[in-house]
C-alpha cells in the first residue's frame, strides 16, 4: 500500500531495452504513487504504452535536445530527471544548472566523470598505478602504427581486438583472427560475430580519412560481470554484481547476481578514480576492466530491493547511506534475471 507522497519523475529513453522494466519496477515499488513521464526519439517507442505521458525529443547529440527537455521540464514540472541512455547523460550534465536551476534533481554524473568513461583511453590512463587488472592497451591514430601494434601484441599468433577509443557498449569492437575461415563467417556465423582478418581490416581502414582513434587491445578471455553501482563523488554507495550470461547484438540476455567481493572491491576503485556520481555499470571479463557506463544499467529486481527507486529517494533525501547499505544487505545472491521479447500493439 503506497503510504509516501506521489513523485513524478522524467525518465529518457523509455524505448531502450530496459526501459519497460524500469517503469514497472518505478511504480511497483510499494511505497508511493510514481508518475512517469517518458520520452524517447521514437515516437513508436514501446514505453510510450506504460508511462503516464509521453513526449518524443530529438536526438541526445542534436543541438534541439536540451531545449526541447527544458520545454517538457517546464509543462510537466518533474521532481526528478532520469536519463537512461549514453547518448543523453553528457548533454544532460553539460546543462544540469538549467534543470536544477527549476527545483528538479538530476541522476546524473558530472561532465569530466562522463568524458572519462566514455573514452576508453582517458579510462585506462586514470587507473594506471591502480590496483584494477585492465588489459594491454595501445592508441593508435595512423594506419601504420595500428598495424604495428597489432603486431607486437602478438597476432598472427594470438588473436588481437581493437575498438574506437570513444564509443558506446560493443559499438566498433573487431577480433582480429589470422584463422578466420571466411566461408564459414559467410555461411554459418550470425551477422553480429565480430571476428575478421588483419589484411581484411587495413583493406577498410584505409579508406578511412582521416584515420579514426582505435585503442588496440588484449583479446581478454573469461566470464562477463557487471557490478551495477550507485555513486555519491565518487564513492560507492550502494552496489552489486551479477554475470552476463547470454549476449545478443550486445545485449545482455540472461543475468545471474553474484558475491564476487573482489570485484566490487575494483569497482570502488573505479568509482573513486572517475569520480562518479549516480548511477554507473562496470563491465569486467575475465577480472580484467573493459568499460564504465555512466548510466543506470539492466539491473536485478526483487521485491525489497529495487536499485533505480532508491537512487530516486537517495536524491530526495529520503534515504542515507547508512539506509543503502542495509537495502545492499538484502540482496539475494540466487535471483536471476532472463531478458526475453514481448510486442504491444496499437492503432495510429
Amino acid at each position: 500500500m503506497a503510504t509516501k507522497a506521489g513523485i513524478k519523475v522524467l525518465l529518457t529513453a523509455v524505448g531502450c531495452p530496459g526501459g519497460i522494466t524500469m517503469i514497472r519496477a518505478l511504480k511497483g515499488n510499494g511505497e508511493r504513487e510514481i508518475t512517469i513521464v517518458g520520452t524517447d526519439m521514437r515516437a513508436e517507442a514501446a514505453g510510450r504504452h506504460f508511462v503516464d505521458r509521453f513526449y518524443t525529443v530529438p536526438a541526445g547529440r542534436s543541438a534541439d535536445y536540451i531545449p526541447r527537455l527544458i520545454e517538457i521540464v517546464e509543462r510537466e514540472r518533474p521532481d526528478v530527471l532520469f536519463p537512461q541512455s549514453s547518448y543523453e547523460v553528457y548533454p544532460i550534465a553539460l546543462h544540469r544548472s538549467a534543470f536544477e536551476e527549476r527545483g528538479i534533481k538530476v541522476l546524473v554524473a558530472g561532465p569530466r566523470a562522463i568524458e572519462r568513461c566514455n573514452d576508453k583511453g582517458l579510462m585506462y590512463a586514470q587507473l594506471k598505478g591502480t590496483e584494477v587488472p585492465c588489459p594491454q592497451t595501445v592508441p593508435c591514430d595512423s594506419l601504420d602504427a595500428f598495424v604495428q601494434t597489432v603486431e607486437v601484441l602478438g597476432y598472427p599468433d594470438q588473436p588481437v581486438c581493437f575498438k574506437p577509443a570513444v564509443s558506446k557498449g560493443s559499438r566498433g569492437f573487431r577480433i582480429l583472427s589470422a584463422g578466420t575461415d571466411r566461408v564459414d563467417m559467410l555461411i554459418n556465423r550470425r551477422v553480429e560475430d565480430t571476428t575478421l582478418t588483419l589484411e581484411e581490416a587495413v583493406g577498410i581502414l584505409q579508406e578511412a580519412d582521416p584515420f579514426p582513434s582505435l585503442l588496440v587491445m588484449d583479446l581478454v578471455e573469461g566470464k562477463e560481470h557487471t557490478v551495477d553501482v550507485f555513486c555519491r563523488d565518487g564513492r560507492v554507495l550502494l552496489g552489486f554484481v551479477k554475470t552476463r550470461e547470454a549476449i545478443k547484438a550486445g545485449l545482455a540476455m540472461h543475468f545471474e547476481m553474484v558475491h564476487r567481493p573482489q570485484l566490487r572491491r575494483y569497482a570502488e576503485v573505479v568509482a573513486q578514480a572517475l569520480g562518479l556520481d549516480c548511477f554507473a555499470n562496470i563491465q569486467f571479463k575475465g577480472d580484467k576492466l573493459l568499460e564504465v557506463n555512466p548510466r543506470v544499467s539492466t539491473f536485478i529486481h526483487q521485491e525489497d530491493f529495487c536499485m533505480p527507486y532508491l537512487g530516486l529517494k537517495y536524491v530526495l533525501g529520503e534515504i542515507d547511506e547508512e539506509g543503502l547499505r542495509e537495502a545492499e544487505r538484502r540482496i539475494r545472491t540466487t535471483r536471476v534475471s532472463v531478458r526475453y521479447y514481448d510486442q504491444v500493439f496499437f492503432d495510429r
